[in-house]
């Protein structure tokens, strides 16, 4: 994955739009991935779903937490990339007090499907979720990859978290990315 560039998809995300009014004062906006990134160095980490334990514990808490960290390292910006629609991931931030790390939703998988990162989880009612990853993204390029163990295993029911920690992503931060093996 390092030194490759990232897929150009469109995500589909909701805004709030005080001009609609009502209860629902939000509107589509499309979202084009390469030109949100461009010129600047981001923290990507995807996972399997919105409202998922590990996910709703540890990993996006994690993320805000250290979400100053980041910027102070040199991070534009942290987005949570999953398979979740963008009213899923509007409720599923607001549950968790998000202020700092963005969301993005791949409602249709598109952009996992071409990081390589879709797979079946149907066997638990999920449908096609992401892999759980993370990377450092530097103007649309990715600079380092971090990939949870097992996805080419047979043990669909594995779900690790600890790769994609954001400590690890730091700690990469500090040190010179690793050139992709030839």
């Amino acid at each position: 994955m390092l030194g490759r560039t990232i897929p150009d998809v469109t995500l589909k995300t909701r805004v709030r739009d005080e001009s609609i009014g009502g209860p629902n004062p939000f509107r589509w906006q499309d979202l084009a991935v390469r030109e949100e990134f461009a010129g600047k160095k981001v923290v990507v980490f995807s996972l399997p779903g919105a409202f998922t334990p590990t996910c709703s514990n540890e990993q996006c808490p994690n993320y805000e937490r250290l979400y100053d960290v980041f910027k102070a390292a040199g991070v534009d910006e942290v987005y949570c990339l999953s398979v979740n629609d963008a009213f899923v991931m509007y409720q599923w931030g607001k549950s968790l007090g998000l202020e700092k790390v963005k969301l993005l939703p791949d409602g249709s998988g598109h952009f996992t499907r071409r990081m390589g990162m879709l797979i079946d989880k149907d066997h638990l009612g999920f449908g096609m979720r992401s892999w759980r990853y993370a990377m450092i993204v530097d103007d649309n390029t990715i600079t380092h990859w971090f990939e949870e163990p097992g996805i080419n295993d047979t043990g669909a029911d594995s779900d690790p978290y600890g790769e994609t920690a954001p400590e690890r992503l730091l700690g990469a931060l500090t040190r010179e990315p690793v050139a992709a093996a030839a």
